[in-house]
């Protein structure tokens, strides 16, 4: 067959033709990659510790360095213009106005400490860090890369801050910075632990410096101080309200099992009582039944004549407003408290439905129960 010859559709060469083998599966180096979290957000990354350590030691070494960094103290560091202009614009800006004034470029990194500077520039190179360095340059390194404009290491400070950094002594001072530093998670955190610990904080070096330098953030941060104590205060007052209302609740829950099923030794004449029966779950009860007794025998029945009585009497014409049907209610006087209900003032009357309303929203029930 010449090479310009053509195989029909029918040809039996072309049926008898076998189909390639079909490529291997993805082999154990190809799922290693994956297993130690080198292929992430979809992007392939193979830089492993040997990469790093090799970063960290170009920074080290200063092989082929053309940048000199002047810190306090006459501190010189050594490093990369195209490392440096990569990682923040603000470098990259300064070694513009730099270039060209012979081999080696100049900049100036004033302020903070010469090793947080090196930290620094050695988080450029490798983005690694020591623990101890950050716990001991946590606050300047925040400061660098707010001003340099290096995202990752200011979330990384910021980080260290919240969890473990941030003291009684330093949070004014940190405080302070995450403002000037556009942080507002950590400004948040450090103005929550001022208003938890005011009076620790404000014995601080750091509260006595800063109302001399900055007398408005002082006057902010204790107006704030107030404005949570009395959140405080209300927040505590709303609680015992709710407590009382749940009590309240529970007595006329109390009451009305008294006068229809009876407990222990007081009920209603029609219901034989039997004192070793099993305890009572409403807890109520034995202070409602004190009061019961007393109110069937005391000779100043009226009301205003005696506190306890006083006290009952409120108590059953709170149950008539809360009762849903009087016609079938065991209570004493349910009936009669509804029909005086009909004659009272419109105050009185606006009293009671605001106390019934708080009640009944304090147990979360949206219309009056079925006592």
């Amino acid at each position: 067959m010449g090479k310009t010859d053509s195989i029909s559709e029918g040809s039996p060469l072309l049926a008898n033709r076998v189909p390639p083998v079909a490529p291997p599966l993805p082999g154990p180096a190809t799922i290693s990659y994956r297993q130690k979290g080198l292929v992430k957000d979809g992007r392939c990354s193979c830089v492993n510790a040997a990469v790093r350590d090799l970063w960290d030691r170009l920074f080290d070494e200063a092989c082929g360095a053309d940048v000199t960094i002047n810190t306090d103290n006459g501190g010189i560091l050594y490093a990369h213009a195209s490392i440096l202009g990569m990682s923040s614009p603000v470098m990259k800006g300064m070694l513009k106005q730099t270039r060209g004034r012979g081999r080696w470029q100049s900049i100036f990194i004033r302020g903070v400490p010469h090793d947080a500077v090196r930290v620094f520039i050695r988080f450029l190179y490798s983005s690694c860090y020591e623990q101890e360095e950050m716990d001991e340059f946590a606050v300047p390194l925040l400061v660098l890369s707010h001003v340099f404009v290096i995202p990752h290491l200011k979330r990384v400070c910021e980080h260290h801050l919240e969890h473990g950094l941030l003291t009684i002594d330093n949070v004014i001072d940190v405080f302070q910075l995450a403002l000037l530093c556009d942080a507002p998670r950590l400004t948040l955190i450090c103005h929550r632990m001022t208003l938890k610990n005011f009076k620790a904080v404000a014995n601080t070096e750091g509260w006595k410096a800063m109302k001399k330098s900055h007398p408005i953030l002082e006057k902010e941060i204790l107006e704030s101080v107030t404005e949570a104590d009395t959140r405080q205060k209300q927040r505590v007052r709303r609680l015992n309200e709710r407590k009382i209302y749940l009590q309240l609740y529970e007595a006329m829950e109390a009451l009305v099992h008294i006068c229809r099923d009876g407990c222990r030794t007081i009920g209603p004449y029609d219901k034989v009582l039997k004192e070793d029966q099993a305890p009572c779950k409403y807890e109520a009860c034995k202070g409602l039944e004190l009061l019961v007794r007393h109110f069937a025998g005391c000779k100043l029945r009226v009301p205003g004549g005696c506190t306890h009585c006083k006290r009952m009497w409120q108590l059953l014409e709170l149950h008539s407003r809360l009762c849903a049907d009087s016609d079938i209610c065991r209570v004493p006087l349910c009936r009669n408290f509804k029909d005086r209900i009909k004659k009272q003032s419109k105050k009185d009357e606006m009293k009671w439905r605001i106390l019934v309303r708080k009640i009944l929203r304090a147990k979360g029930i949206g219309r009056a129960p079925f006592f």
